[in-house]
């Protein structure tokens, strides 16, 4: 088979090799899913602004995002499950992230645990935390955190209820899986993704197996999910959370100006512009439509960055124009895990990487410090 020369290559294969309901799950959007198409369709309508008989020698997409240098203004977002779309997924990815030169970010509802992404980085990674009821376990996950080294915190705002998403109520996912016979079938047309599974020991949720009150299997972890959940979450528990990480706090899911206002107001270093990849609100605005309204409002008071409908390296640079510090990927990373592991997160990475390079530089930029929005020609 050739090499996939885009993410939308490596989505077809990962849809090829990854069970229907993890690849579903990973793929979905709540409802009618027009956020989730949103996401994408609003970075199309941006146009870029050609350049000619520009220097385009020496180039650099190297930035920094909250302080940590990074090889291009990309990170890997946190996505739940990950372990699902490929045997031992957050260790493949993470060692993937290291070595291209960005940001891992470690899911709280991630398949390998925080220390088993630590045991196979030698570099800080990044964790994303869903506050639950249970305050004492939330304290011995951030504190999980600090001893493996993680240097952010990610807290994601928009997940206080579930969002629905229809595939995976069609698709009957479950935690544990009902073996029915159609999920038998959809493991059994993916032997490579089998006997991969098979190898590993890594099948549940390893940040709460074994650390959560009375969870002591699948069947418990999800009675303690759907309970833990906390809907009460508010403004008031950010400055608690950010005394008990004491680092680098980032809010992500801020889709509104008014949030992004008061994220700064209660000391975040960074705020994410996300709809959660639109598997949350549907019919909620596109990341990239607020991106501009946001970083207007904040006025370099806090770092922008971006989550939402990435699918290439001109979707970066087009974010970066518009004011975000970083951006975000989450499915992307997945469709290059599910399609070919380890090597294909870092192929989706060369390949953002290298659409972005080009584009800066045929819209006469060098040092994408220097990409504003005057590389934008327009926006419908």
């Amino acid at each position: 088979m050739a090499t996939p020369l885009t993410i939308a290559d490596l989505k077809k294969m990962a849809q090829r090799r990854v069970p229907k309901m993890f690849f579903d799950y990973a793929d979905s959007g709540a409802w009618t899913e027009s956020t989730y198409a949103a996401n994408e369709g609003d970075f199309r309508d941006i146009k870029l602004r050609q350049r000619v008989l520009v220097d385009m020698t020496n180039r650099t997409l190297e930035t920094t995002m909250i302080g940590q240098k990074v090889s291009m203004p990309v990170a890997l977002a946190p996505t739940g499950m990950t372990g699902m779309q490929h045997a031992d997924g957050e260790m493949l990815a993470a060692r993937a992230a290291e070595e291209f030169g960005v940001p891992f970010t470690l899911s709280t509802m991630s398949i390998c645990s925080i220390e088993d992404v630590a045991s196979v980085t030698t570099k800080p990674f990044w964790f994303q935390l869903y506050v639950m009821r249970d305050r004492d376990f939330v304290v011995n996950l951030i504190n999980r955190a600090k001893a493996a080294g993680c240097s952010a915190l990610v807290l994601t705002a928009d997940l206080q209820i579930l969002g629905q998403r229809h595939k995976d109520l069609r698709n009957g996912l479950s935690a544990p899986p009902k073996f029915t016979p159609k999920h038998i079938w959809q493991m059994a047309t993916r032997p490579l993704w089998c006997m991969d599974m098979l190898k590993t020991k890594r099948r549940s949720f390893g940040n709460i197996l074994g650390h959560a009150k009375g969870v002591t299997d699948l069947s418990s972890i999800s009675k303690f999910t759907h309970e833990q959940f906390d809907p009460e979450l508010s403004w008031k528990d950010v400055a608690w959370i950010k005394e008990q990480w004491g680092g680098p706090l980032i809010i992500k899911g801020i889709l509104d100006v008014e949030d992004a206002k008061q994220a700064v107001d209660t000391g975040a270093d960074a705020i994410v512009v996300s709809n959660h990849g639109g598997r949350q609100l549907d019919g909620a605005p596109s990341s990239i439509s607020m991106l501009p309204r946001i970083v207007d409002a904040v006025a370099g008071r806090i770092e922008v960055h971006i989550d939402g409908g990435i699918r290439s390296g001109q979707d970066v640079l087009k974010a970066v124009a518009l004011g975000a510090r970083g951006a975000y990927i989450g499915r992307p990373f997945l469709y290059g895990l599910g399609a070919m592991g380890k090597d294909g997160v870092t192929l989706a990475l060369e390949i953002i990487r290298k659409e972005m390079d080009i584009t800066m530089a045929l819209c006469g930029k060098r040092d994408i410090k220097d990409v504003d929005s005057s590389i934008i020609a327009s926006r419908q």
